[in-house]
């Protein structure tokens, strides 16, 4: 059972500070080399890139449904399930862009672009397309995969795992 709070409770328990104390704002600096973003106070940190006219959409990298993990990207099981790396668009946004399921479409940003297939899906909010994904780079055209789209930047305040939000173009295949 976790101790309470000295601060609500008058019991003995206190926080893993040098004084005990809570701290409303914290030493970033302190905390690692990757800081100088970080809010003073606690708050919210938008550290997404932001869609803009020219990469109007935002990208999710989720797992696709039969792989639990890369291991399994590659027995034939799983990929006979998964068939190819598509990507999941509204159905309105498929309309707009001239877009139908099954097409071949080009997603990119500044980082690169990747061909793929389109599937329309009324299952993600418009604006927002999905490539169920840990699918190996081979199994992309061109032997280049997703991650070509992701950033690496390491997550605040010291690095660590982050999930990175993208903002993409996507368009008809030529």
């Amino acid at each position: 059972m976790p101790r309470p709070c000295t601060a609500i409770t008058g019991s003995t328990a206190r926080f893993p500070t040098p004084d005990g104390k809570f701290r409303f704002k914290p030493d970033w600096a302190a905390r690692g080399k990757y800081h100088a973003k970080m809010p003073a106070l606690p708050d919210y940190m938008g550290s997404e890139e932001r869609a803009d006219a020219t990469h109007p959409f935002r990208l999710v990298t989720a797992p696709a449904r039969s792989y639990l993990n890369s291991t399994f990207t590659e027995t034939p099981g799983s990929r006979n399930r998964e068939v190819r790396p598509t990507v999941l668009i509204h159905p309105e946004d498929c309309a707009q862009l001239g877009i139908k399921t099954g097409d071949r479409v080009e997603i990119g940003n500044t980082r690169g672009a990747i061909t793929l297939h389109a599937k329309s899906f009324d299952g993600v909010q418009r604006g927002v397309i999905v490539v169920e994904s840990i699918w190996p780079n081979s199994a992309f055209e061109g032997g280049i995969g997703v991650n070509s789209l992701v950033g690496a930047d390491p997550g605040a305040p010291n690095g660590g795992a982050a999930f990175h939000d993208n903002a993409v173009w996507i368009r008809p295949a030529a």
